[in-house]
């Protein structure tokens, strides 16, 4: 192992309050696979040492590389050891970015299936976040993702349908072309470069519903992730996505940091 990730790993570990110690375990080492002080494919050191460089139990670090290993930082090897995943889980949610980029990857096929484009009344739901009253007209589109033959997201995005100002064009109603290939988000990146932010995006879980679980292939009862993200153009609220993750789509990361 380098110096650099003996010295990172070797500073001492402490819990934060009502957070077991595995955790912070978990994070520091998920820490140096992040900067690369834990390089791609190489081994893990065993738990023996990284409890004596951490100065913690050899049960709390196994119940950390467990938990590192169920969210595909790392893999084990019967018989040989622990190693850094060659190809770590994509980083998505901590950037505004659209959601083909975030659930797509390389070497894989992301197709957009447009379900709905339509100009409706914003709904009690859909108004706070586009900064307009309910009942105000908006733009929906809605669309299916599919990777690699299989339906792993539905997206449903949000945006004004009244004159606005981008960048130093003079206000008008936004009218963006749909191919149908990309989602709404990636469309207006497209014409107006990526201009859109600060945005925010809540994580929940919840059941799929009939209606939805008919366009992705699941059962109603089927538990998937759901993402809701407000994006704000110059400081006004402007667009605003749901997407529902089926569990086939795998590891969705965010990137985090510690703060001192």
């Amino acid at each position: 192992m380098h110096e650099d990730a003996t010295r990172f790993l070797s500073q001492p570990v402490e819990a934060q309050p009502g957070s077991p110690l595995r955790v912070a375990v978990y994070s520091r080492i998920a820490e140096a696979i992040r900067n690369n002080l834990l390089t791609p494919g190489s081994m893990v050191p065993t738990e023996t040492d990284l409890g004596t460089d951490m100065k913690v139990s050899r049960t709390v670090v196994r119940e950390a590389l467990m938990l590192l290993e169920e969210d595909g930082l790392i893999r084990a090897r019967r018989g040989v050891g622990r190693f850094v995943s060659d190809t770590l889980p994509r980083i998505g949610i901590e950037r505004i970015r659209p959601f083909e980029e975030v659930l797509g990857g390389p070497g894989q096929h992301l197709e957009i299936k447009r379900v709905l484009r339509e100009r409706q009344p914003a709904s009690e739901f859909v108004a706070p976040g586009l900064g307009v009253e309910p009942g105000a007209e908006c733009w929906l589109w809605e669309s299916v993702l599919i990777r690699d033959g299989e339906a792993i997201a539905h997206l449903q995005e949000n945006i004004s349908a009244r004159p606005i100002s981008i960048g130093k064009a003079s206000p008008a109603a936004l009218e963006i072309e749909d191919d149908g290939g990309t989602t709404l988000l990636a469309a207006l990146n497209s014409r107006f470069g990526r201009v859109m932010g600060p945005g925010e995006c809540q994580i929940s879980l919840s059941q799929v519903g009939p209606t939805r679980a008919k366009l992705l292939d699941l059962r109603a009862s089927d538990p998937v992730l759901v993402l809701t993200q407000y994006v704000k153009y110059a400081s006004r609220p402007f667009y605003l996505a749901k997407c529902l993750i089926a569990a086939r789509a795998g590891h969705l990361s965010v990137m985090q940091s510690l703060q001192s």
